[in-house]
């Protein structure tokens, strides 16, 4: 089998489906823009780059030809397109035999809602597709208000290989660490984790707060951290490579996800701190009610709410019996329904449904 993938070669997801790929001996391109490139994964992948000549989605409109042409020299059994509203429409331009899109996110929950002309594109886009994929169910859902197609539910699990909870005994001192590992921008709630630990510190002095990640708005979380007086409990470690993300979640209490739309369309963070058996507290948005059982894997609260994030995060540090609880079961609800192998096993077996 040849599978042609369309979308962006920095994507950590592109790079470990690609790479999923070519562990099952199946040969695989991806198909990319320039300023989407990137060298250390296409050492890795065979990359091909595609002709940007034009600004906006009018570049992916004018790179049809490119990639038609580049298809009929390759002759891959598929191709897949990520984002639907971008490399997705480039994809529905060729009019492949056997094409998949996937949507995740903000293509799919705000593009299409920022006019008519979006709106129809993605419909475009969806009409031209031989199968429909989306990472949790409420996307799936969302995307069906532009198709009656069935849309599959293709989670983006996490290796268990890598995490894992820790085998060091619990602490003893009852220090309780939050934190988190997003990118610091306001969608993912970094204000409000800061407002929520801060009053939180308030009853629990013996607590700290770690946020991994880096972004255009960490000055102005530093400030509020600073501004609310935590700043001496507060670490901002600032990226760190993907290898040691599992290392810095084994070191958290607890692991919270605030973020404050929709187009968080899945929470792979928040799956990969219930595999390192860290319970999680998760704001209603997107797909993080879905991956999180409510009291049994973790705490969801309001989007916004640093007040509820505060309350939860005094409820589990009130009782490691219930942080260890729920460490347990969501590292069993991850190798029951998001273990990575199983997940991409699926893709595999969709390839081969349609």
């Amino acid at each position: 089998m040849k599978i042609a993938l369309l979308a962006p070669s920095r994507s950590i997801h592109t790079q470990k489906w690609a790479l999923f790929y070519q562990s099952q001996g199946i040969e695989v391109k991806v198909y990319t823009f320039k300023d989407h490139y990137s060298d250390a994964n296409a050492k890795l992948v065979p990359t091909e780059i595609l002709p940007k000549v034009l600004p906006g989605k009018a570049s992916y409109l004018a790179a049809a030809p490119a990639l038609k042409k580049m298809l009929n020299d390759w002759k891959p059994d598929i191709l897949h397109s990520h984002f639907v509203s971008s490399y997705g429409l480039l994809g529905a331009m060729v009019n492949y035999k056997k094409y998949f899109v996937s949507v995740w996110g903000k293509d799919i929950f705000v593009f299409p809602k920022k006019g008519k002309l979006n709106k129809m594109l993605i419909e475009f886009t969806l009409s031209k597709a031989t199968a429909i994929c989306s990472t949790s169910h409420v996307m799936a859902k969302e995307t069906n208000l532009y198709t009656n197609r069935p849309v599959e539910v293709t989670p983006f699990g996490v290796d268990i290989e890598q995490f894992y909870p820790s085998d060091e005994l619990a602490e003893t001192d009852e220090k309780v660490i939050v934190g988190t590992v997003k990118a610091l921008e306001d969608k993912y709630g970094i204000a409000d984790l800061v407002r929520g630990f801060a009053l939180f510190h308030k009853e629990f002095p013996n607590s700290e707060l770690i946020i991994t990640g880096d972004g255009p708005q960490r000055a102005e979380y530093e400030q509020i951290a600073k501004d609310l007086g935590i700043d001496e409990v507060t670490t901002f470690t600032g990226r760190v490579p993907n290898t040691e993300v599992p290392n810095v979640i084994r070191k958290m209490s607890i692991f919270a996800v605030p973020s404050t739309e929709d187009s968080e369309s899945f929470g792979v963070a928040a799956v990969e701190a219930m595999a390192c058996g860290v319970p999680v507290v998760v704001s209603n948005v997107g797909g993080l009610p879905e991956v999180v059982v409510q009291d049994v894997t973790g705490i969801v609260t309001d989007k916004n709410s640093p007040d509820q994030l505060a309350a939860a995060f005094k409820k589990l540090a009130r009782n490691s019996d219930l942080r260890a609880a729920m460490g347990k079961a969501g590292v069993e609800h991850v190798k029951e329904h998001y273990s990575w192998i199983d997940n991409a096993h699926y893709m595999l077996s969709l390839y081969k449904k349609y």
